[in-house]
């Protein structure tokens, strides 16, 4: 653990034992099941989750228990977790915002092609806005962090270099708006959850898949691909995770404890999620390296080829979600001038 990330993390600590000290209230102890995807020694568990459900324990003096479920251990598929933190299945929830299409519009904002350049900076943009217009979509719920991942890259079996490659060709994506970025570029999209990747590898189900490095060592995704394609700018795509606890377990927690829980959470958590996750590409792409695979590096000339042949997936998006009441334009303007504040801040 770098020396930054002790420090980040201490914070996170420290912030939550000053708020849990400064009040006297007491109540009765908790048990919360925190229910996620993957397996429990994937980053996101391990680096993430664990971190935030260990700083609520230790904060609370014992008094909120996390009981960890990864993998789906609770039943049910990554698709349903969201309706499980909301019907009480699970208390609190980890989950890709796109494996419910269409549900969370505003959020595909930061799922759009070729708009996110870092993931702390995103993670920052979508937090500041999710609390502003998407408080309605997330009704049922008590929103912790939101996070994006760092730049999403193509694995596959034949070289992808140009748009035109694309042609014809398979391809796993994870949300909406990544399938619409692949059907715009002439690929076929298949939707399917990280934990069925491998499976559908393996047994030729798909030619491709779209997942950041950080995912692949889990999933040992180099070992059944031999080439990767990512690009230089801007990411090709990013997905939108969010960490969600169920609104009544929340609204039930004594004041001291929900102080706990407000402490970890937030702003500052969602920036530390997003980091981490992009942080961990590095030592993924090189487990592809050390096993021979190519990385193919895109230069911006050929990245921005990209771009131009991916603007309609942007139209399209704009007139969809003006059906819903939504300016497009205007969120994208937002999302922009956000990440580009936090950039200019650091």
């Amino acid at each position: 653990m770098t020396t930054k990330r002790r420090i980040i993390l201490a914070a996170f600590g420290a912030a939550s034992l000053a708020s849990f000290a400064a009040t006297a209230a007491v109540s009765e102890d908790i048990t919360l099941k925190l229910h996620q995807f993957l397996p429990a020694q994937a980053n996101v568990p391990k680096l993430i989750l664990d971190v935030w459900a260990n700083n609520v324990e230790q904060a609370s003096g014992g008094r909120i228990k996390v009981d960890r479920f990864p993998a789906m251990q609770l039943g049910g598929t990554p698709p349903e977790l969201i309706d499980q933190v909301i019907d009480g299945v699970a208390d609190v929830v980890w989950t890709a915002v796109g494996y419910t299409p269409g549900r969370f519009p505003t959020t595909e904002v930061f799922e759009l092609p070729f708009l996110v350049n870092d993931a702390k900076a995103a993670s920052s943009a979508f937090w500041q806005m999710s609390e502003r217009h998407m408080q309605d979509e997330f009704a049922g719920v008590h929103v912790l962090g939101t996070w994006v991942h760092g730049p999403g890259v193509i694995h596959s079996y034949d070289p992808i270099v140009t748009p035109e490659d694309m042609n014809g060709m398979k391809i796993r994506g994870a949300s909406r708006q990544v399938n619409a970025l692949l059907d715009t570029l002439g690929a076929t999209p298949v939707g399917m959850p990280v934990p069925a990747i491998p499976e559908a590898l393996s047994k030729g189900v798909i030619d491709a898949t779209t997942i950041p490095w950080e995912v692949t060592g889990a999933l040992k995704t180099s070992e059944l691909v031999s080439y990767h394609t990512e690009f230089t700018g801007p990411m090709l795509y990013t997905i939108t995770f969010v960490l969600a606890m169920n609104q009544a377990v929340y609204n039930d927690l004594s004041d001291d404890l929900k102080a706990v829980i407000d402490a970890n959470s937030g702003l500052d958590f969602s920036i530390f999620a997003g980091g981490v996750m992009q942080d961990m590409d590095a030592p993924a792409r090189d487990i592809a390296l050390d096993a021979g695979n190519e990385v193919l590096t895109l230069n911006a000339t050929q990245s921005a080829a990209w771009a131009t042949a991916a603007q309609p997936v942007y139209d399209a998006w704009i007139a969809d979600v003006a059906g819903k009441g939504l300016d497009g334009a205007a969120l994208i303007a937002e999302a922009r001038a956000l990440m580009g504040a936090y950039t200019a801040a650091q």
